[in-house]
Formats: structure tokens, sequence, C-alpha cells
């Protein structure tokens, strides 16, 4: 009987019949899941990838196709998949239990290395995801300023939480998305990035603002990047003006340096918010901060000043298995180069790939910073050499998505049919384990997936 889904593209086709197993489970999970994911970003005409195992920079889908994993477990593994240390003492901490019900030694050990490493650390609350770090962070920034609103920038994602529920990929006029109360959305002010007056303008005309949240290299890591210049400008009108600085390190925690992006920019922020990294790729997070700002968590501290406390239960904070996954990670970055090696790996993979634009003439550009590429499509059709490429001379205008939908989904199948698993048709995460070989491999990959674009006429 024939493939009643195959199609006239002879990338997604190949997709399709590479993937048997995957379309498989994803029909099966059709009837029970909403949209057969458990994560947006797993959505993906005809179907998504499922996986089944990984070890260091590659992994294998169900049909045991082997891939080279840019997706870096949203960022999670700097490591790589399965480093055997981290592995190991997991597997050790979950014969002996994954939840007790009370204190535990790790929880110290694990928040001591975030005091070492992390340059805002001066107390350390333990949350189950990136989503709650945020919650938390801004919760406390309202509560020790008495300010009610919180600034955000276009396109920057803190999780899915009321508060930064929009902004994100819409609702860029600050309204409300699908059951956020209009009442929440009116206590975020949202700017683009990089306008440096225009965040001075509103701290000058509008007193009640808390807090700035931010990637500190820009919104999806970079994708629209934020120049250092920024960053430190922001730092200084906060201070002036008593707002609250939150860099949400969520990704770039522990991974841009040993201490983040604090470290590599070389500034120090009120509070930041942590996960993927830091729980070793394990379910965890974690709000790091002044102290004066954390002990609105404290009982003894609350009754001193005669305050309410800000209440803080969660059955998996500073869950054992959890800590042991990053403990024996950040001692591993702490005491190795393995951010160096990440660094570099992801230098290496934007000039392979740009080498690869360039000798297909095609005017695209790879770019980013740390172990992140993003790719420049170039919509406007601007006139740019992938090879001297600037994103930072561009216009965050610029960036906008590409409306070409059908390019963005081939472009990500036609990868993964090479043997790549990128981050969508957005870019991709480098690990301390992706070295020259792979790197290789995926500029091999690139090329032959640019090349059946053109045969699709994708790419005219």
């Amino acid at each position: 009987m024939p493939d009643t889904n195959l199609t006239n593209s002879a990338i997604i086709n190949a997709y399709i019949g590479r993937t048997p197993g995957s379309a498989a489970l994803h029909r099966e999970a059709l009837g029970m899941l909403p949209s057969g994911i458990a994560h947006d970003s797993r959505w993906m005409k005809p179907h998504p990838l499922y996986v089944e195992r990984g070890q260091g920079p590659l992994k294998w889908d169900v049909d045991g196709n082997r891939l080279v994993d840019l997706f870096g477990g949203h960022g999670s593994h700097l490591l790589g998949h399965c480093p055997p240390g981290v592995t190991e003492a997991v597997q050790a901490q979950i014969a002996k239990g994954s939840q007790f019900g009370a204190g535990h030694a790790l929880e110290i050990e694990w928040t001591r290395l975030i005091q070492q490493m992390v340059p805002c650390a001066e107390r350390v609350r333990f949350v189950a995801s990136g989503t709650e770090a945020t919650h938390m962070a801004v919760r406390l920034c309202r509560a020790f300023t008495g300010r009610k609103k919180i600034l955000r920038f276009h396109r920057h994602y803190h999780g899915w939480h009321d508060v930064m529920a929009f902004g994100v990929d819409g609702h860029f006029d600050g309204t409300a998305t699908p059951g956020v109360p209009d009442a929440t959305a009116e206590g975020v002010v949202l700017l683009p990035p990089n306008d440096i007056d225009a965040v001075r303008a509103l701290f000058e005309n509008d007193p009640d603002i808390a807090a700035v949240i931010l990637e500190p290299i820009g919104n999806t890591t970079g994708a629209v990047p934020i120049p250092g210049s920024f960053l430190h400008a922001l730092r200084a009108l906060t201070e002036a003006h008593g707002v609250l600085l939150i860099m949400d390190e969520v990704v770039t925690g522990f991974r841009l340096a040993p201490g983040g992006a604090q470290e590599a920019r070389g500034i120090k922020a009120d509070i930041c918010t942590l996960a993927k990294v830091v729980a070793g790729g394990m379910p965890g997070g974690a709000v790091a901060g002044r102290k004066d700002l954390l002990d609105f968590l404290d009982f003894e501290v609350s009754a001193q000043k005669g305050r309410e406390k800000i209440r803080h239960p969660g059955t998996y904070n500073a869950n054992p298995v959890s800590a042991t996954a990053g403990i024996e990670t950040l001692k591993l970055i702490r005491d190795t180069d393995a951010c160096g090696r990440a660094n570099a790996a992801g230098d290496t993979m934007r000039k392979a790939l740009n080498a690869v634009l360039a000798g297909e003439n095609l005017p695209w550009a790879v770019y980013g910073e740390f172990s992140f590429f993003h790719i420049f499509t170039n919509p406007d059709g601007l006139d740019i050499d992938p090879e001297n490429f600037d994103a930072f001379a561009l216009p965050t205008a610029a960036f906008k998505a590409d409306p070409r939908k059908s390019l963005g989904q081939k472009l990500y199948l036609g990868m993964v049919v090479n043997g790549v698993d990128a981050m969508g048709h957005r870019g991709g995460i480098l690990s301390a384990t992706h070295g020259s070989d792979v790197i290789g491999e995926t500029a091999e990959a690139f090329r032959a997936t640019i090349r059946a674009l053109k045969e699709e006429r994708e790419l005219v």
C-alpha cells in the first residue's frame, strides 16, 4: 500500500522514510497528549522525532538513526549526554532514595558550589524548574521594592507563568494571552531590546518598576544579540533608579563560563535564575542573589522585621537525585576546561558553517557567541558576506522571523535526514564533547541540506 503521507518534497519524504518508528509513536500520542507532544518546541510536521538514547555529542532515535545532537537538552548538557561521573553518581543516589520529605546533606554541598561560582549568590533557594525560578525572582523583587511592575524585553523567554506568558512570539503590545488576567499583564512593561534610551525614559517616568529581567546575551541565547555595552549601561541605570536587575541564567548559567554571564560579562546581578546545567540535566533550578532579597523567604528574619514571609513549599525543591547530578556537574565545570571546550566548539562550528554558505554562494550567515550558533536566513535580502558577518552591526529588526515557513521546516528536516538534530531551523548548542569530527559531519549535512533546498527551489 502506498504511503499516503508522501508529499511532493523529496526532503519531507526522506524524513518520513527514515523515521517510521517516530511516526508510529506520534500517531499513538495524538490520542492522549495535546498535539501529541509534551513541549511546544517539539511540534513538527509531518511528525516530531522520538529519541531513545544519547551519549556525548550524539543521540539515536527510535529507528536507530545516529544523530549529531545540537539541541543539547535545551541547553542542559554542557558535558554532553550521560557524562560518566554524573551518571554513576545519579545511579548510586537513586538506589538510596529519590524523595525523603526532609533535608539532606546534598543540598548544602550543592548550595556551596553555587555560591563559589555565581557572583551574586549570597543566598540560594532551590526550585524545580526555570519557570519556577523566574516566578520566584519576580515575587521577591516586588516584595523587596514595594513596587508592582516588571520590565521585560521583546522575545526574551523566561518561562511560561502568567507574568512571562506574552511578548515572546506575539502580544508585543503587552496584551494578555489566553488564561492570563489583564491585571497581570498590566504589571509588565515590554520594550524592544538594546534600546537603552527607552529604558532610561521608562525609569525616569515610571517610579513603579521593581525589576528588569533579561536573557543576558539576547533572546534565545543571542538570536537577537545584546552587546556587553548595553548590559553595563542597564546595570548603571538600574542602580541609579533603585530597580533590581534579574539576570535569567537558566541557559547561560555555568555555560558561558563557570560563573555564567555574570562572569563572562563582568556584571553582578541583584538576583539570577538558574536551571538546566545547575541540575546536571535533571529537573531542578534555583534562585540565587542578595541576602536581603532572599530574606523574604526566611522565617526568622521576617519575624524580626515584623513582615509577612513569602511562602515557598515545593515537593521537588533540592531533590536528592537532582542535587547529586548538579553537584557532580558543577564540580566538573569548576575543575576542568569544559566551558572553554564548549565555547571553542561553538566558534569552530560557526566558522565551518559559514564556509559552507560561502562555498554555496548563499547570502545567509551563522552567528552567535560562546557555545551557541544561530542561522540568519536573511529574509530582507541584505548584501552580506557569511565569513565577515557582524550580527551586532545589524538593527534588531533585521532578526525578524523568516516568513518562508516551508523553508524553516525543510531546513530542519533536511538536517535530520543528513544525520543532525539541530534546534529546529534556528541553530544549535554545542557541548564540551563536540569535537572536530562531529562538527565536520554537521558542516557536510548543512551543505547537503542547502543543495536539497536549492533542488526544491526554496532558495530562489
